[in-house]
């Protein structure tokens, strides 16, 4: 892992409120879909095609929400995800696996796809966590209670519990045909701003390079020792630069998330 040689602490709001954060989304949802069931649920339910970035800002609020939104302003998010989640069902059928949006088992793999890969980022750009910080990181995050309709009891009770669910859940791993085609959706978008797309390529490269490699492989992304080192680089510049940045510029995303939050809470509250 790539990350400047010195150790630091860090409690879970701090890293979440990061905008280093979204620089992991890509590779938070390859690692979602790659889950048979949740893979299932979103080719059957979800239109990563033409609205990728409604599905980029909703994600966003949720996460911005649960962390650091009142729990009257989180419920509203909640409501909203659960109106979304309520069609997104269906039995098992031949090999095809059942999928719930509301299964526990489901909703931990997501959230914890969140947890891994904000927290492998934080450490690339900002060195790695002491052991106490990286436990209370994890203690932070599971006591949260309202991601994803998940509880503290949910979870692995120790960061190194979650190390092994973590590498268990990768290694079960199952790429489709059509979850393939649903990660070029997401790789390669049509309908995003145009300052957007000339920040592509770089996403793509950091998005691969945050997977583990078996799950690279299963979706077929380009992998070599160049791409490697352009990758290195890549992480080597992140932490050379980014945490040098103005604390407002690195928490803007989420100020914006929330500010947007309360002006439509605000705006619903006055219509009614």
């Amino acid at each position: 892992m790539t990350a400047p040689h010195r150790e630091q602490s860090a409690d879970f709001h701090q890293i979440a409120g990061e905008a280093l954060c979204l620089a992991g989304g890509g590779s938070a949802l390859l690692l979602q879909i790659a889950h048979p069931a949740v893979g299932r649920g979103v080719v059957e339910h979800s239109d990563f095609a033409n609205r990728l970035m409604d599905r980029f800002h909703a994600t966003m609020m949720f996460v911005y929400a649960a962390a650091f939104a009142s729990p009257d302003e989180f419920s509203t998010v909640l409501r909203s995800v659960n109106r979304a989640h309520a069609p997104v069902r269906a039995p098992a059928s031949g090999e095809r696996p059942a999928y719930n949006a509301f299964d526990t088992d489901l909703q931990r793999w997501v959230s914890a796809t969140l947890f891994a890969t904000m927290t492998d980022l934080h450490e690339r750009v900002f060195g790695p966590q002491t052991g106490d910080s990286k436990e209370q990181v994890y203690q932070d995050f599971i006591h949260l209670g309202r991601n994803l309709q998940l509880v503290a009891e949910d979870w692995p009770t120790t960061r190194s519990g979650f190390q092994t669910y973590w590498d268990d859940m990768v290694a079960g791993l199952r790429v489709s045909d059509e979850t393939r085609v649903v990660a070029r959706q997401i790789l390669y978008p049509r309908e995003v701003p145009l300052w957007l797309r000339a920040a592509l390529p770089g996403a793509r490269l950091v998005t691969a390079g945050l997977l583990p490699a078996r799950v690279r492989e299963q979706f077929d992304l380009p992998w070599n020792p160049a791409i490697e080192r352009r990758f290195e680089r890549r992480m080597r510049t992140f932490a050379a630069i980014y945490p040098r940045l103005p604390s407002a510029l690195r928490h803007r995303p989420r100020d914006v998330y929330l500010r947007r939050l309360r002006r439509t809470i605000h705006a619903d509250s006055t219509a009614s």
